[in-house]
């Protein structure tokens, strides 16, 4: 492994899911603490080319799964946005929720007819039934259910959030005291809504650090860039810290490659190249 003097250029886009997310076991257990300063071990190149180029990993044992996660059919999955599409609304009263989520289904291009709400201690959900052309070739079925959600303000606010830059600030925890959990809860559940250029892009691991002031929770990340034919891909390893102020909950995140290696497969298996 290298270290990495450039960045990968990722852009932080609508939040949409389709189908399940699972979760395999790795050198590296989730949500380990360890010392202010002291960085996660990484696992060896050969441990992360062969996460890479698991068609069946995502992300490492213990690591949020969405309650949407065991929906037997294709679905959507997505947050309601302000009107500049910057950041994630928030709103503790329900029919202020509701009505935000009514025109966000009005004005997007597959529409859905209600079913039903759920809530939990982090956001308003609203279900609808969608309904595709027979000619849409990404889903099992012509009708597919849409979750939406509004953060509630007691909980998450993300108000003035640019989600388009990695690094900045990310929001406010207003579930206060915090806890190394409502952080990294808040870091790995933002992780399902994040995009990323490439088609291979793996979480290898999800620890806490603390100090006096702020609860931190760092995602270690490895993206694989195809770099052309007859030539090997560039697997680039990042860490995204998320720091929360233990007094007021305001997080702040920053986004930094750390690393990098170059691997290929062979006849189905991961190979380093040298």
């Amino acid at each position: 492994m290298k270290i990495s003097a450039h960045f990968l250029i990722p852009l932080l886009l609508l939040a949409a899911a389709c189908g399940g997310s699972g979760s395999t076991d790795t050198s590296k257990s989730a949500g380990d603490t360890r010392d202010l300063g002291t960085p996660a071990a990484l696992p060896t190149d050969a441990e992360i080319s062969a996460l890479v180029y698991d068609n069946f990993y995502s992300v490492p044992a213990g690591f949020f799964v969405d309650e949407r996660a065991n929906t037997d059919r294709s679905y959507t999955l997505h947050h309601v946005l302000d009107e500049s599409r910057s950041y994630e609304l928030c709103s503790d009263d329900f029919a202020v929720a509701m009505a935000w989520e009514e025109a966000d289904n009005g004005s997007r291009n597959v529409q859905g007819y209600y079913v039903g709400s759920y809530e939990n201690a982090r956001y308003f959900e609203f279900v609808r039934e969608l309904s595709y052309d027979n000619d849409i070739g990404n889903i099992d079925d012509v009708t597919s259910p849409g979750f939406a959600r509004v953060f509630k303000c007691s909980n998450t606010n993300r108000d003035g959030v640019d989600r388009t830059l990695l690094s900045g600030y990310a929001g406010t925890l207003n579930a206060l005291p915090l806890s190394d959990d409502s952080v990294r809860e808040f870091a790995e559940y933002l992780w399902q809504f994040a995009f990323f250029p490439g088609s291979r892009k793996k979480v290898i691991g999800s620890y806490a650090t603390q100090s006096t002031d702020s609860l931190q929770h760092t995602l270690q990340l490895a993206f694989l860039r195809n770099q052309g034919s007859g030539n090997c891909d560039l697997i680039e390893i990042a860490e995204w810290r998320f720091s929360a102020n233990r007094a007021n909950g305001q997080v702040g995140k920053d986004f930094e490659v750390i690393a990098s290696f170059e691997a290929r497969l062979d006849a189905g298996m991961p190979v380093l190249c040298n």
